[in-house]
């Protein structure tokens, strides 16, 4: 991996890649939602209602990848509800950049992201009419995304995505003003700008496993959650950073950040960002395997629920893993002649 002619050392990752076994049935189906929302079409970029990817550009992402390396244990029907929340997300991200990052339309940026909070409420049945595909995506998601047995994530799940989409306005913001987040405020604001509370809840669809309720408000539980959440987004930075510095003139990568806050060179920011986002990884997987069974055991965890806990947590590295490989091994971020896993 390089960042703009720096050579790094590979990002850690102990858990080996597992692919899951629907990856081919995901291939088959893979833009079919994506065109029914009005994603695909056009051969140019995002306009007020068009489409926000081309045919080529679409399969040039290989989102299906992401998911099936990210959720290796998911049935099909809860790969496929994971599919198409990463599709919208991509799109909303490519949009976003597209449409606003791009010309510096903040007042524009503003009135889209309000519009979608309109999509984030309580109640699927009151959406305003869908007027482009992100807003169609999202209507259609909110109406599947939670079955009985995942009711109790609608309203922490649509939380995150305001968080999410308010972190792109304030993003930009950043950038046309020249303000580099500091760094003591960057990793918690990289989990909203992230959607990285979302992730949870993908490894409760995949596996149908929960974090007991015993120790789900735990330091330790949150501490183990904080870590996850933060190698994926701080992982991004690094694998992104061309694209975002140097093409979509951000400044809300932990590169720029470190380099900013530390007043040290490029070169030193990305081996600094990369130490930084090992040692994330190091805290969780220290919390998983020393901190995390004391409190089971003072908790009184019984058999079953020792077994759940194991279970989401087998999800959540095989998740860390998958986007590890994601961020190493597919076009969106590496060269088209690495192989990818199948």
């Amino acid at each position: 991996m390089t960042v703009h002619a720096v050579e790094l050392p590979e990002l850690w990752m102990p858990h080996p890649l597992r692919v899951n076994p629907f990856l081919s049935a995901l291939r088959q189906e893979s833009e079919t939602w994506a065109r029914d929302m009005g994603m695909l079409g056009g051969e140019r970029g995002p306009t007020a209602d068009g489409p926000v990817w081309t045919r080529s550009q679409f399969h040039a992402m290989t989102v299906d990848q992401l998911t099936a390396w990210t959720l290796p244990d998911a049935p099909p029907a809860a790969l496929r509800l994971n599919h198409r929340f990463n599709i919208w997300a991509l799109a909303w991200d490519d949009y976003f950049a597209t449409a606003f990052k791009q010309t510096g339309d903040l007042p524009g940026a503003r009135a889209f992201t309000t519009r979608l909070h309109r999509f984030l409420g309580p109640e699927p049945d009151r959406f305003p009419e869908p007027a482009n595909p992100v807003e169609r995506g999202i209507a259609d998601l909110q109406r599947h995304l939670f079955p009985p047995r995942l009711a109790h994530w609608r309203a922490e799940f649509n939380r995150a995505l305001v968080r999410y989409v308010d972190a792109g306005v304030e993003e930009l913001s950043n950038s046309l003003d020249g303000r580099v987040p500091h760094l003591i405020e960057y990793a918690p604001f990289r989990r909203d700008s992230f959607a990285a509370h979302t992730a949870p809840y993908s490894v409760e669809l995949a596996t149908g496993a929960r974090i007991p309720e015993q120790i789900r408000r735990t330091r330790t539980v949150r501490a183990l959650l904080d870590a996850f959440m933060d190698f994926m987004g701080l992982a991004n930075d690094i694998a992104s950073y061309e694209r975002e510095v140097h093409e979509e003139n951000d400044v809300n990568n932990l590169v720029v950040v470190l380099g900013s806050s530390l007043g040290i060179s490029l070169h030193d920011a990305v081996i600094a960002a990369l130490n930084l986002v090992n040692s994330r990884l190091r805290d969780f997987e220290h919390l998983r395997l020393a901190d995390l069974p004391l409190i089971v055991e003072a908790a009184g965890l019984d058999p079953a629920e020792r077994a759940e806990l194991d279970t989401w947590l087998r999800g959540a590295c095989g998740f860390l893993s998958g986007i590890h490989a994601w961020y190493t091994g597919a076009p969106r971020y590496a060269p088209s002649d690495v192989p990818f896993p199948e």
